[in-house]
């Protein structure tokens, strides 16, 4: 690894951790986006406007915070989000506002939800609530592939 993907990693790691740390209560979210991305200021306005504290923290570029996180490459989005108090919650790409709800009230022994790519219709992206796209679980590090969490548009 280069000192420069070293520089990157570490930096990434202190920023994730600092940002989870500010996120006093289960309903504040912060959120990692590139600066020009507009369907992710589309998805916090709508995370805002459903009531929670929504922080964002724009970078050029999110690969180390997706590492840090543990999002699996097959699992990664747009943007990556941190929610929660004492048990933090990741929370990758287009996530509608339903899953967001299951995951805080069920609170599964899980790394967080994830919508991989930018499905069309999912919040953000012309948001269609008959748009059939899959909510998966990410696993704790090291552990199995994500498995189907919530399945929208049926």
């Amino acid at each position: 690894m280069t000192k420069t993907k070293v520089m990157l990693a570490a930096l990434g790691s202190a920023l994730f951790l600092s940002a989870a740390a500010q996120a006093g209560d289960e309903t504040t979210i912060t959120v990692y986006k590139t600066p020009w991305c507009g369907c992710c200021e589309v998805w916090t306005d709508a995370v805002e406007a459903a009531g929670y504290t929504v922080v964002v923290e724009d970078h050029d570029d999110l690969t180390a915070i997706k590492k840090q996180a543990g999002v699996p490459d097959d699992m990664q989005a747009c943007h990556t989000a941190v929610i929660g108090d004492e048990r933090k919650y990741i929370v990758e790409g287009h996530v509608p506002l339903e899953a967001m709800e299951k995951l805080m009230s069920e609170r599964p022994d899980i790394r967080g939800i994830a919508v991989p790519g930018m499905p069309q219709g999912s919040l953000g992206m012309g948001h269609d609530p008959d748009a059939r796209y899959s909510v998966y679980a990410i696993r704790a590090k090291g552990s199995e592939s994500a498995k189907p969490y919530m399945e929208m548009g049926q």
